[in-house]
């Protein structure tokens, strides 16, 4: 008697998985109105919820973009979240011993990429891009040159907290160890 069905999975290796068989998988879509790709991206619905949105790849970037971790707290409430999270990550940040890369690829710090914003400059700017626009802008608000004007006072001294932030940055990005 022959049998009515043939098996793929004869000999060595096997042809199929083990447990496999030709029923249809179950696929999840994408949680987006409308779209029918694949919904593998997990996303929280809310902050702290278990509950999760599973999106396609584009929806979950779209997503991504518009999240506001720290919504519904008040600032200090942010600020705490912030530096316990900061405090409890630090073992994953990159060794300063091992960074390699250059400005522009994500190295440089929250407070420099404002003092770059301060200087109207790009976040892969030069350290002698930076001098050039410290010393344009110190000399237009220089208490000096403008004595009487406190928002020109106000803004010198920002433009030189920038700048002092920047060099120690170069400084620590720079230095070599003694030989």
């Amino acid at each position: 008697m022959a049998r009515a069905t043939r098996s793929d999975n004869w000999g060595f290796p096997r042809w199929g998985s083990y447990g496999a068989s030709r029923e249809a998988t179950t696929v999840r879509l994408c949680d987006r109105h409308g779209c029918t790709e694949k919904g593998d991206c997990p996303a929280p619905k809310s902050p702290n919820s278990p509950e999760r949105w599973y999106f396609c790849q584009e929806h979950a970037g779209e997503y991504n973009r518009g999240w506001n971790y720290f919504e519904g707290l008040t600032a200090e409430e942010a600020a705490e979240r912030e530096a316990d999270e900061t405090r409890t990550a630090n073992g994953y940040t990159q060794s300063k011993h091992n960074a390699w890369a250059g400005p522009g690829d994500g190295s440089r710090s929250r407070d420099e990429m404002r003092a770059l914003d301060l200087f109207e400059l790009e976040p892969d700017a030069t350290f002698d891009q930076v001098r050039v626009a410290w010393r344009k802008m110190a000399k237009e608000n220089h208490p000096d040159r403008r004595p009487g004007d406190a928002e020109a006072a106000k803004r010198f001294q920002a433009i030189q907290a920038a700048y002092d932030v920047l060099r120690v940055a170069e400084e620590e990005r720079t230095w070599k160890p003694p030989a």
